[in-house]
């Protein structure tokens, strides 16, 4: 397998030679038949930021001080010196509002 050397993309094999998207091409010696391709590429595919549309963040039974909704999502973060405890950190998963919580 081989890289563009100007956008770094993979080189596809085309006619005896490698190709970019970019433009770039690499001619191939007539005797080799290292280079193939097993599918087709018909279009390109961008990528897909699933962690916007599912939510996977950690959820915990807390109440909510301005709602009363009783599940919220948490996170622990290390504010103070390594020999306390940890910080929790709390969104309500209803309203939204944010509070911590020490230890």
């Amino acid at each position: 397998m081989e890289f563009c050397p100007e956008c770094g993309a993979m080189l596809l094999p085309n006619d005896n030679k490698l190709e970019c998207n970019c433009g770039y091409k690499k001619d191939l010696a007539s005797d080799n038949k290292e280079y193939s391709v097993s599918q087709k590429l018909n279009e390109k595919q961008g990528v897909v930021d699933m962690g916007e549309a599912i939510d996977l963040r950690s959820k915990v039974n807390e109440i909510c001080p301005e709602c009363g909704n009783k599940e919220a999502y948490y996170e622990l973060k290390q504010t103070r010196s390594a020999d306390e405890a940890p910080t929790r950190f709390f969104e309500c998963a209803s309203c939204g509002h944010k509070w911590r919580d020490y230890d």
